[in-house]
């Protein structure tokens, strides 16, 4: 048994090890990239022009970094919900490549352990953070790690309550803001899911199709709390804003131009295998699911908004 352990032991730092090394060639293979992408700053007409992906799923490392040089971010500050193990998230190579310092929450005691053992936490001023986030518990939870005021980023990507938790959001003043959105909502209305505390996409519904809020929904919480839209990635899941008095020479622009329709094909059947139908198609399946309209502030039917 002892044997097993030191051998458990010794694959455990292998990882570790591999995690680090693999980073620093996944950084330096950006290099040049990156440096195209710098030197356009404040160029573009469209963000998009910028994506390049180093450690995010989609494209976001680089509109992240034609932002951050575009605008002269000064809080050199990020925050970012919903990591998993922080293996694919849009905060890493702002971490590894920028030195910036940062906060990452997730709800799963496993993945903030994993990030915890990953040399990241002791090479990069990084915070990793386990708890499930609510209205009720998050601005407490960001102080409490010692976040407030002031930061250059915030992103917020949980599956669930999105626009209720930047909703109520008021320790931190991000000078940009990530919001993921569901591109199946569509972009006719401004809707999002009812808000419950222990929102978990998954039980929802089990396409995993039912959870956030449409792009119109983001645009017109943006705009009351001080934001600007200035584009999505091509993917069609993450909407980037701009507080307004950061906004510089960034081109702004509205849901209705910059909406950009998902084609991937996510959703589940009730026994939780991919069904590789259209998500637009799979959606109608919540169609009888109540979600809230922002600016009137009714509780609707998923069908009578899309």
């Amino acid at each position: 048994m002892k044997k097993v352990i030191r051998s458990l032991i010794g694959m455990d730092k292998y990882r570790v090890y591999f995690n680090h090394e693999f980073d620093k060639l996944k950084v330096l293979s950006a290099q040049t990239i990156n440096k195209q992408v710098i030197s356009n700053a404040g160029k573009l007409e469209n963000i998009q022009e910028a994506e390049f992906s180093v450690f995010a799923q989609w494209g976001d490392d680089g509109i992240i970094q034609y932002l951050i040089h575009t605008l002269g971010i000064e809080n050199k500050i990020f925050i970012e919900f919903g990591v998993e193990n922080y293996q694919e998230a849009n905060t890493r190579y702002l971490l590894i490549n920028n030195n910036w310092k940062g906060l990452v929450l997730d709800g799963s005691e496993e993945n903030i352990n994993y990030i915890k053992n990953d040399e990241i936490s002791w090479r990069y001023n990084i915070t990793a953070v386990c708890q499930f986030l609510t209205v009720e518990n998050l601005n407490e939870t960001i102080k409490n790690a010692g976040f407030e005021g002031d930061i250059g980023i915030l992103h917020i990507d949980v599956d669930g309550n999105d626009y209720w938790l930047w909703e109520c959001l008021n320790i931190v003043n991000p000078e940009i803001v990530i919001m993921e959105y569901n591109s199946m909502f569509g972009n006719k209305a401004a809707f999002t899911v009812p808000y419950k505390n222990n929102f978990y996409v998954t039980n929802e519904h089990y396409s995993n199709l039912y959870f956030g809020a449409s792009l119109k929904a983001m645009e017109h919480l943006a705009i009351k709390k001080g934001y600007t839209l200035v584009g999505c990635n091509s993917n069609g899941n993450n909407a980037y804003f701009v507080r307004n008095d950061k906004l510089k020479n960034m081109l702004p622009t509205t849901a209705d131009k910059s909406y950009v329709k998902a084609m991937s094909r996510q959703n589940r059947d009730e026994q939780g295998k991919l069904t590789f139908i259209d998500d637009f198609e799979a959606i109608k399946k919540c169609a009888d699911l109540p979600v809230i309209d922002v600016i009137t502030n009714q509780t609707l039917n998923l069908k009578q908004l899309i």
